[in-house]
């Protein structure tokens, strides 16, 4: 019969930084604290963590620089081209959110039905930063708030394929792959119903209503999904209306 052994503490670590960050405790680009104070927070040897966090960075997890250690950016070697191909085709944006209406009730859903306390209180932070941006002209602290209550509402839901999934989505989304969110907040009334119906999620998944805090997400998601074709229409109107004054430039006078 084999003797029971004692995992080796430096797995023992690498093992819990790793499952902090499948959980989303630790997010992509995050610096570490210095591994002095790791180690004493940790209550473990210096040459154990050094150890814990080579074995990390061997697995891409982590990356090591004279600037510290950071939680890798795990998801960017496959992102970066998908965000090529997407951005160079038309059909994506309707895609887009097709995908986004199957994820964002079942989502809201979950989370109604799993947020922990720290969650809910997560959510009402944050909802209480939209309704302050949304007092303020220039919408782009409106708009990362914005971003920031799906992210939490991911989180809330700890389903981990869904919290990584969406996370890769939402870099994207902040990088205006899909559609330009400030020119969407900077639609006339437009603003005013993305707050109520952020508030309308939020609140239900606080209260724990799973049916109400599934409809409004999906509500939510078909209005913006309708706002964004809207805006997209009137903009190729312009552009053909452009290139009609613009005729008498290629025409032999």
């Amino acid at each position: 019969m084999e003797p029971i052994r004692n995992p080796k503490l430096a797995d023992a670590i690498a093992d819990h930084i790793e499952q902090l960050i499948l959980e989303g405790a630790l997010r992509p680009g995050e610096k570490l604290a210095s591994e002095r104070d790791l180690a004493e927070k940790l209550e473990v040897s210096r040459p154990s963590l050094r150890e814990a966090l080579d074995k990390l960075e061997a697995r891409k997890l982590v990356t090591s620089s004279k600037a510290g250690n950071y939680i890798a950016q795990f998801m960017a070697p496959m992102m970066a081209p998908l965000t090529a191909l997407l951005q160079s085709n038309a059909q994506v944006v309707a895609d887009y959110f097709e995908y986004r209406t199957l994820v964002e009730g079942g989502s809201a859903r979950l989370a109604a039905e799993r947020a922990t306390e720290f969650d809910r209180e997560a959510i009402r932070a944050c909802l209480q930063r939209l309704r302050d941006a949304h007092a303020l002209t220039d919408p782009t602290t409106e708009v990362e708030a914005d971003a920031d209550l799906h992210m939490l509402i991911y989180e809330a839901a700890h389903n981990l394929v869904v919290l990584h999934v969406m996370r890769a989505f939402s870099e994207m989304l902040r990088g205006d792959v899909f559609y330009n969110r400030q020119q969407l907040y900077l639609q006339p009334k437009v603003r005013d119903q993305l707050l109520a119906q952020h508030l309308a999620i939020g609140t239900a998944i606080i209260e724990g209503n799973p049916a109400a805090a599934e409809a409004a997400a999906s509500q939510h998601i078909g209005y913006t999904a309708e706002t964004i074709a809207a805006i997209q229409r009137d903009a190729h109107r312009v552009q053909r209306a452009l290139r009609r004054l613009g005729r008498g430039e290629i025409l032999s006078s």
